[in-house]
């Protein structure tokens, strides 16, 4: 049988759970640390965790369109960011939170709140994104392959209304996501 779940405290008060406390693959993260019982833990709440992840979203879901979106600003550089690749139409930075070795966001500078609001006028800057991200990927070394997310609305766990598109990798990606 299953032992009771026991539950360390790793950095930043992120909770940890070993396999033998907590089976679940869904908590099955990168990050790792040591549980109760001195074995490798997973981290369970990866940058605010699922749970804080889908509060965010429907947090922002409320908001949307109220005000400058974080994206935005970083597109009038007011807030700071690691900037990996520029042109007329897009921008491609690297997630303050990353959930792989590799993680980056390609945006349009256009904003588009979600994609889908998007109609087909927008499919020409939509394509662009696409292309820019996998140049950035292969520039980043993903020769083995990433993954490519886009969360649209509050059940797809949108936090930010900008569309963009997640780029992850550098590590194997587990199945099924979410």
């Amino acid at each position: 049988g299953r032992e009771g779940r026991r539950e360390g405290r790793g950095e930043r008060g992120v909770s940890w759970v070993c396999r033998r406390c907590h089976p679940c693959k869904v908590h099955d993260r990168a990050s790792t640390a040591r549980c109760a019982h001195g074995r490798t833990a997973r981290c369970r709440c990866v940058s605010g965790g699922q749970d804080g992840e889908v509060g965010k979203a429907q947090r922002a879901a409320n908001e949307a369109g109220t005000e400058a979106t974080i994206f935005s600003r970083i597109i009038a550089r007011t807030v700071p960011a690691t900037i990996l690749y520029e042109d007329e139409e897009c921008l491609v930075f690297r997630d303050v939170a990353p959930q792989a070795p590799v993680h980056f966001l390609v945006i349009p500078k256009r904003p588009i709140p979600r994609l889908s609001r998007v109609g087909p006028q927008d499919a020409q800057l939509l394509g662009h994104l696409m292309v820019v991200a996998a140049r950035t990927a292969q520039a980043e070394g993903l020769s083995d392959g990433y993954r490519l997310v886009i969360n649209d609305g509050k059940h797809g766990a949108q936090s930010v209304y900008h569309l963009h598109l997640h780029v992850l990798g550098g590590r194997q990606m587990n199945w099924p996501p979410g």
